[in-house]
């Protein structure tokens, strides 16, 4: 059974930073693309960066303008995405994705609250 459990998020002020960490199991980790999407309640699911399966190319949305790093340790199941000069706009959900597209298998997501 495939799971994916996103952990680390919270209240953050604006200028924080989070390292947000996803753990999977249930699949061969290492032979996946994973990827960081986001929601913000009432908008859609947003597209935040993917990590190809060997760690060695990663591809970022335009919104993120150098602030997040996405990173994985293949032999722990783990993603991670460092998140350092968080903005209120980056309040939302955070949810990994296997895959590339917002179709891959997502579990429950976790809370990034930016606020004074």
């Amino acid at each position: 059974d495939v799971q994916l459990q996103a952990s680390g998020g919270g209240l953050v002020q604006p200028g924080g930073s989070l390292r947000l960490s996803c753990e999977a199991s249930g699949f061969t980790f290492n032979a996946y693309h994973m990827s960081w999407f986001r929601q913000v309640p009432g908008k859609g699911f947003e597209w935040v960066s993917t990590l190809f399966s060997s760690g060695g190319y990663a591809r970022y949305a335009g919104f993120v303008k150098g602030r997040f790093t996405i990173s994985r340790d293949n032999s722990k199941n783990q993603l991670y995405l460092q998140m350092n000069n968080l903005e209120p706009e980056d309040t939302a959900v955070y949810y990994c994705v296997r895959g590339d597209n917002a179709l891959g298998r997502r579990g429950q997501g976790t809370l990034v609250t930016v606020s004074s």
